[in-house]
């Protein structure tokens, strides 16, 4: 094995193995899980690994965001949500607490027990229709605080094309948060 390994232990029941930068595997495992049980995890997807572990590009230091960079993106945010949250809040029927822009490394929004939602600042970078789905995500576990099939068909009434949103994310995001 030619890469590190960070390991994070929650109150999980599976493992998941995440590659966000080039050399490092992320293993989230149980709790319970041994070190034989988790290194029995990284061999049987070695290939996978080895593939993957390297395709991600590495960023230069003069590729990431400056700080003026960033607050204008933080202020770009607050208008487009500002215009948006409240559209979406009185269709769905909810309303926020406290709505907070943050430069997050790895969530584009977050939604408390307490109805506060959290927002990446780089949401100023995606098409509109990816922002309108992250609003609708977060508005959606003010109704339903899990990711269950109630939760996607709340989402899915009101944005019809989610995946594909959600999908942009995932093929496009990782290399906007590199840059953070």
């Amino acid at each position: 094995m030619n890469y590190k390994i960070n390991l994070i232990k929650s109150n999980r029941k599976t493992f998941c193995l995440e590659i966000k930068e080039r050399g490092v595997l992320i293993v989230r495992a149980p709790k319970s899980a041994s070190k034989k049980d988790i290194m029995a995890v990284v061999e049987k997807h070695r290939n996978w690994i080895e593939k993957k572990i390297y395709e991600i590009p590495v960023v230069d230091e003069s590729d990431k965001f400056t700080a003026e960079e960033l607050a204008q993106m933080v202020e770009d945010t607050k208008k487009k949500l500002s215009l948006m949250i409240p559209k979406y809040s009185l269709s769905m029927g909810v309303n926020p607490n406290r709505i907070t822009i943050r430069n997050q490394r790895t969530r584009w929004g977050s939604c408390s027990s307490k109805g506060n939602l959290n927002f990446n600042c780089l949401l100023s970078l995606v098409p509109e229709r990816v922002m309108e789905y992250v609003v609708v995500h977060e508005l959606a576990h003010l109704i339903e605080m899990n990711h269950s099939k109630r939760f996607w068909k709340i989402v899915e009434e009101i944005i019809p094309d989610y995946k594909e949103q959600k999908r942009w994310l995932k093929e496009n995001g990782d290399g906007l948060i590199r840059k953070l």
